[in-house]
């Protein structure tokens, strides 16, 4: 199944206020073409037991642009990564045992 912006960004929000978070910047915003390596082996993010989420944008233009959005809000990350394929948007509540 793949997700539209608004689609993706109306999740995330849920998610986040249902964390107990309370700053956007305890989260990081990402999208890739290979959700499992990076979210996992390159973040290092407890796949058991972590806060995660991710979504496969309908198009990498959405993706980024999802991405940007949370950016703009405080999220940690950065734009510009990821190649012509990478469409899964991912987010990650940020602990001493991940990786930024």
């Amino acid at each position: 199944m793949t997700y539209n912006y608004s689609q993706i960004v109306s999740d995330i929000d849920t998610r986040i206020s249902k964390s107990g978070a309370k700053y956007y910047s305890q989260f990081y915003i990402g999208i890739t073409n290979d959700i499992r390596r990076r979210l996992f082996t390159e973040h290092k993010v407890d796949e058991k037991n972590g806060w995660w989420v991710w979504y496969k944008a309908s198009s990498k233009q959405i993706a980024q642009d999802a991405e940007e959005h949370y950016l703009y809000k405080g999220m940690q990350g950065d734009t510009g990564g990821g190649t012509d394929n990478s469409v899964y948007v991912y987010c990650y509540y940020i602990t001493n045992n991940t990786e930024e």
